[in-house]
């Protein structure tokens, strides 16, 4: 148990290390033409939000980061698309597992380390886990 817990902390560290690069492809995501014109603006106010998380590929996030601990259940994390795993979880309600995520629970820390991420970029990677059980 030690072990796991020892290799939980080291995938964290990992996790953390390789933040700054995924950071990088993201500014450099964001300085190509294309993401320099100008987006449709949202009617409403309700809006905007959805239109926000619908432009953030959550996979994208989840690969950058989170996939280091949940494709291996490090430290009990519930694995990519262990259904038996996350049930429990979302039973819990989706802004319960925002929570978690961008907060932090048990060994996982706020936003899995990240805290260049936006809450967008956490709930659109947490969205993405969920569908992988749906």
């Amino acid at each position: 148990m030690k072990a796991l817990s020892l290799l939980g902390i080291a995938l964290i560290a990992l996790a953390q290390a390789t933040a700054p690069a995924f950071a990088e492809e993201k500014a450099a995501d964001a300085a190509k033409p294309e993401a320099a014109a100008e987006a449709p603006k949202a009617d409403a106010a309700t809006d905007a939000p959805a239109a926000d998380a619908a432009k953030i590929d959550g996979e994208k996030v989840y690969k950058g980061l989170c996939m280091s601990c949940h494709d291996a259940g490090v430290a009990g994390s519930p694995k990519l698309g262990d259904k038996a795993a996350w049930e429990p979880r979302i039973a819990t309600g989706m802004d319960a597992l925002y929570e978690s995520s961008l907060k932090g629970k048990g060994v996982m820390p706020a936003k899995g380390g990240n805290p260049a991420l936006s809450d967008d970029e956490v709930k659109a990677a947490v969205d993405y886990m969920v569908a992988q059980v749906k």
